[in-house]
């Protein structure tokens, strides 16, 4: 499984993994909805069990995937300031650029 963290999200997700209340915890990516050929996905952060398939990433980001969802491998989690601000979770390699 891979995932691509940008440059962006990085930023922010360290921010929040660095919070007094976050230690220990780990980011998660996740599929909301599925329907045809994509998803749509979230992120959460929550405490890693010892079940949980665990992703590396570039920047120094753990994720944790599920590895029976073939629609979260190779999944990109970006950080958008416009139009509006937030997490953008998208699967290049899967033919899904962006939510419809």
């Amino acid at each position: 499984m891979s995932v691509k963290i940008t440059r962006n999200a990085a930023k922010v997700i360290k921010k929040e993994l660095d919070k007094e209340e976050n230690k220990g915890l780990v980011l998660k990516v996740f599929i909301t909805h599925a329907h045809g050929d994509h998803a749509h996905y979230g992120l959460d952060l929550v405490k890693p069990s010892d079940n949980d398939n665990i992703v590396s990433t570039d920047k120094e980001i753990d994720v944790i995937v599920d590895p029976n969802e073939s629609l979260l491998e190779g999944v990109k989690i970006d950080y958008l300031y416009l139009p509006e601000e937030g997490f953008i979770i998208t699967n290049p390699s899967k033919g899904n650029h962006g939510d419809h």
